[in-house]
């Protein structure tokens, strides 16, 4: 369960990572090359992994999620 979390955690880590350093590039270049695309593209790639297992922990009972206010 704390392995779950950390990988969490540290997914969104390189996230924060990678809009920084698209926002950096896109800055520097100017919008002549192409890293500020590469960047952001690797940061969605990284957001849909979070999610993703996020889902897994909870389908498989790793983690729990907090219950819904409307029971």
């Amino acid at each position: 369960m704390l392995f779950v979390k950390f990988i969490v955690i540290l997914l969104l880590v390189f996230i924060v990572i990678s809009l920084f350093s698209g926002l950096f590039f896109l800055v520097k270049d100017k919008g002549q090359t192409r890293r500020t695309v590469n960047a952001l593209t690797f940061r969605i790639g990284l957001s849909v992994l979070a999610i993703l297992v996020v889902i897994f922990a909870a389908a498989t009972g790793m983690i729990e999620l907090n219950p819904s206010p409307l029971q």
